[in-house]
């Protein structure tokens, strides 16, 4: 099926088009600017104004200063017609300006909106999306709602007058030639009304079309070490061209459609402007009008369907603006799933006593993830969480930071219900280190800064110096000025760690939450930061899920997990002398890295 019978397809599914209420929410965001939008609308009747007089100026040089045979006669009226000319072309020149600032501030105060709300929706909802279908509404379609706050508004106010001014001209001109030019416009709704669903329709697929172009290009990009490690870059070429020849089709619908649309406008148009011709020659030919009359009311006429014409070119741009403003505000509109209860607790600074009562968690209906956990650390106390991967690890932390609910049980820190706590008071007294490493797009002082804002350069150094971090920064180009460029590409993955464990130290959080923080360091650089972990861990609760025997062995207290169950609890050696499911993980996974940092264990045995 070709371009043609797919619009069509769709347009005859969902006629949806044109939705007051979502134009008015999008062009509410202009409310602030009223006075300079007065002043643009001002710009415009005084533009409209001066473009309305000229055709009446022209008839009167036709028939009365012409006629009248004296040069002198024309000089007036023509020095009238250049000032309407030059007070039209200042006022438009005024109107751009102030429109395109207001447009440009509507579409900062836009994105800051979607960004702010991005960052309260809860994890669920990232779960849930196409990191590049987010970015698309964030960019593509909110540079497509700047045409229309910027233009839509003024051009609408400007097309009414210049229309009311244009029939009223043509009325005061000749009542029956206005007649038959008015008899036009029952068709050209006609046409109007035909071709709404259809465009409508094509312009959000167009929207969802593109949207999967930036997803895919946004990974293409983030994964190229992987496409070009397997030697797989024609298949993702591949992949690409699908999805965006997907969106070139589904753009050739609505431009096939526009195709039919405007000049199907254009020749009722002329159709009209023919039949004036024909009535107004004959009337002309009578004696009925002046050749001046006639002149003026065909460029009335042009005047009059200009608008018109305009007007369907607005509500164009009005439906690809429905589309990209329908997608935005579904993302203003999704609320956050972990939000602060009505009379939140701003907890003081916490002792850190973390307990787990018979926790229960899925992300999904029917697939358990975490089932009857219970668990508990005493202030300044470490424990260890250990077992396969899948077994419900992350998830534990993942919930203790309370970026998700609970399903059943509770989580209690000094006592109170963690969904009683208000998040920000609760997450600035975490320090968490994640696996991955994740560094900004900024220098090193600036990421190690990012745990306290308000550290001074000498505390991140020494936070540095603390975990073994400020010999390879000062080999850096620019030591702790050197930009890391996004993800922090230009560190490798064991110094990526280093500076998220200062960043943790410099927090001082009372609890700190290491997520394999450690597996990506080599065993002899793990050894070197030992003792800066040792200084992590002084003084806080903390909770650790380690694939490393040297964090784990010293825990007070070792959770071994599942499939989403606590099977055992206790020390090392507690655990070792059970023979269980710990001693099985110890034997096939921590003698061996046990061996690798220290060879001569095994010698020794």
């Amino acid at each position: 099926m070709g371009f043609w019978g797919h619009g069509f397809h769709l347009a005859a599914a969902n006629k949806k088009g044109f939705d007051t209420q979502l134009l008015l929410r999008t062009l509410r965001y202009m409310l602030p600017y009223r006075l300079a939008l007065a002043t643009s609308i001002a710009s415009v009747l005084v533009v409209t104004s001066c473009d309305l007089a000229r055709p009446y100026l022209v008839s009167v040089v036709i028939d009365r200063d012409i006629p009248s045979g004296v040069a002198a006669n024309l000089f007036p009226t023509l020095a009238l017609y250049a000032g309407t000319l030059i007070l039209g072309m200042a006022a438009m020149v005024g109107q751009r300006l102030v429109t395109g600032w207001i447009g440009l501030k509507v579409i900062w105060d836009l994105r800051d909106g979607v960004f702010r709300h991005l960052q309260t929706l809860s994890l669920r909802f990232y779960d849930n999306r196409e990191t590049g279908d987010t970015i698309s509404r964030m960019t593509n379609d909110i540079d497509l709602l700047n045409e229309l706050i910027s233009n839509g508004l003024v051009t609408l106010v400007n097309t009414l007058f210049a229309l009311s001014g244009a029939v009223l001209a043509m009325l005061a001109l000749d009542v029956r030639l206005s007649i038959v030019t008015l008899a036009v416009m029952p068709l050209v709704l006609f046409i109007t009304v035909v071709f709404r669903g259809w465009i409508g329709e094509a312009y959000r697929g167009m929207r969802q079309e593109i949207a999967k172009v930036t997803t895919h290009v946004e990974e293409g990009i983030a994964g190229v070490r992987i496409i070009q490690s397997f030697a797989q870059e024609e298949r993702d070429i591949g992949r690409f061209r699908a999805v965006n020849d997907a969106n070139r089709l589904v753009a050739m619908e609505a431009a096939g459609l526009r195709s039919i649309y405007f000049p199907s406008i254009d020749l009722v148009s002329s159709v009209g402007i023919a039949v004036v011709l024909w009535f107004g020659g004959i009337a002309a030919l009578r004696g009925d009008l002046t050749f001046g009359i006639m002149v003026a009311f065909l460029l009335y006429l042009f005047r009059f369907f200009q608008p018109i014409r305009n007007l369907t070119m607005l509500y164009d741009q009005v439906l690809a603006a429905m589309a990209a403003s329908e997608r935005v505000f579904e993302l203003l509109d999704t609320e956050p799933d972990i939000c602060d209860p009505d009379e939140p607790i701003n907890l003081p600074r916490i002792e850190g006593h973390v307990e787990y009562q018979h926790v229960h968690f899925r992300y999904v209906e029917d697939d358990p993830v975490l089932v009857d956990v219970s668990l508990h650390a005493e202030p300044a106390e470490m424990i260890a969480i250990v077992g396969a991967t899948g077994s419900g690890k992350s998830t534990i932390i993942s919930l203790l930071s309370r970026l998700y609910d609970v399903d059943e049980g509770r989580i209690l820190i000094d006592g109170h219900e963690l969904r009683e706590i208000a998040i920000h008071s609760l997450r600035t007294q975490l320090g968490v280190v994640l696996q991955e490493g994740f560094l900004f797009s900024n220098t090193i002082r600036e990421n190690i800064r990012y745990g306290r804002l308000d550290a001074t350069d000498e505390e991140v150094e020494e936070a540095a110096k603390a975990v073994g971090a400020h010999e390879f920064v000062m080999r850096m180009p620019d030591g702790y000025d050197t930009e890391v460029r996004e993800r922090g590409e230009k560190l490798s993955m064991g110094e990526r760690q280093l500076i998220c464990l200062a960043r943790a130290l410099i927090a001082d959080p009372r609890i700190l939450i290491l997520d394999e923080a450690t597996s990506s360091i080599d065993p002899y650089t793990e050894l070197i930061i030992q003792d800066a972990l040792l200084k992590l861990f002084q003084g806080r609760t903390s909770i650790v899920i380690a694939h490393r025997l040297s964090t784990v062995r010293r825990a007070d207290r070792i959770y071994v997990l599942d499939h989403g169950e606590i099977q055992e609890v206790g020390s090392h050696d507690e655990l070792l002398a059970k023979g269980g499911l710990y001693a099985n993980l110890y034997e096939l996974q921590f003698k061996a890295q046990e061996e690798e940092v220290d060879p001569d264990s095994r010698r020794s045995e």
